[in-house]
């Protein structure tokens, strides 16, 4: 399989070193990272696990450069993210990552052919409506391209998020609680697809999950209690 030859190969894609996050609060400073390290090699799978509350998402979202952490680092690729402005992190992502989230994110005046054309668009790919169409048929969606998000299932929904995740041909895949509102036999053929197509594209998955059985399916798990990093590292 794709992963399990390129993790074997050994490049790391992700680093993450003495991470920190805390915020002020009127009765004082909430630590919601604490000194959290480690490593993804390329093309590996990991889930990040813990209590609602232990700072997955927070996690995730540093590791993305949606937020700056307070200290510590993440290098992406090869490119620390602490040496980038806003924009730069934002170029980063647009080259380099692909997201899925729980509550899908699609742009509800778009079409689903539209909502995944539009990471090609905003990366200012000349061709974008030929991959598009041909990532919606890879997940089954070949018929609906004209459709609206509301027009589509939940599960459907997912599944144009999963196309608008991939068109890109990112190097790291985030995926926050991918199957946390849908019912359990559409998540079960959601994350089939996600790891089918993950594996097919050699692509690193990380996700967040409070889902044991789901973080099972990945190679790695990193567990995180309280802030602090407590298995996996």
């Amino acid at each position: 399989m794709a992963d399990s030859t390129q993790a074997q190969a050994g490049a790391r894609v992700l680093d993450v070193a003495a991470l920190g996050k805390r915020v002020a609060l009127p009765s004082g400073e909430l630590t919601i990272l604490d000194d959290v390290g480690f490593h993804v090699e390329r093309g590996d799978t990991v889930a990040i696990v813990g209590a609602s509350g232990s700072g997955k998402s927070t996690l995730l979202s540093l590791l993305a450069g949606l937020d700056v952490p307070t200290s510590g680092e993440v290098v992406l690729d090869g490119q620390p993210l602490s040496t980038l402005d806003e924009d730069g992190r934002a170029q980063v992502r647009a080259e380099k990552v692909g997201f899925v989230f729980q509550n899908f994110q699609l742009l509800p005046s778009l079409t689903a052919l539209e909502n995944v054309m539009l990471p090609l668009e905003l990366r200012g790919d000349a061709d974008v409506r030929e991959p598009a169409e041909e990532v919606l048929r890879e997940v089954g969606l070949g018929e609906r391209l004209g459709h609206y998000p509301r027009q589509l299932s939940g599960g459907e929904q997912q599944r144009v998020a999963l196309a608008r995740a991939f068109v890109t041909g990112p190097s790291l895949l985030f995926a926050d609680e991918p199957t946390g509102n849908l019912d359990t036999h559409t998540g079960e053929h959601v994350i089939e697809l996600l790891f089918a197509m993950n594996a097919n594209a050699g692509t690193t998955l990380v996700l967040v999950t409070h889902d044991d059985h789901l973080a099972a399916r990945c190679r790695r798990v990193l567990r995180l209690d309280g802030g602090r990093l407590v298995a996996g590292a």
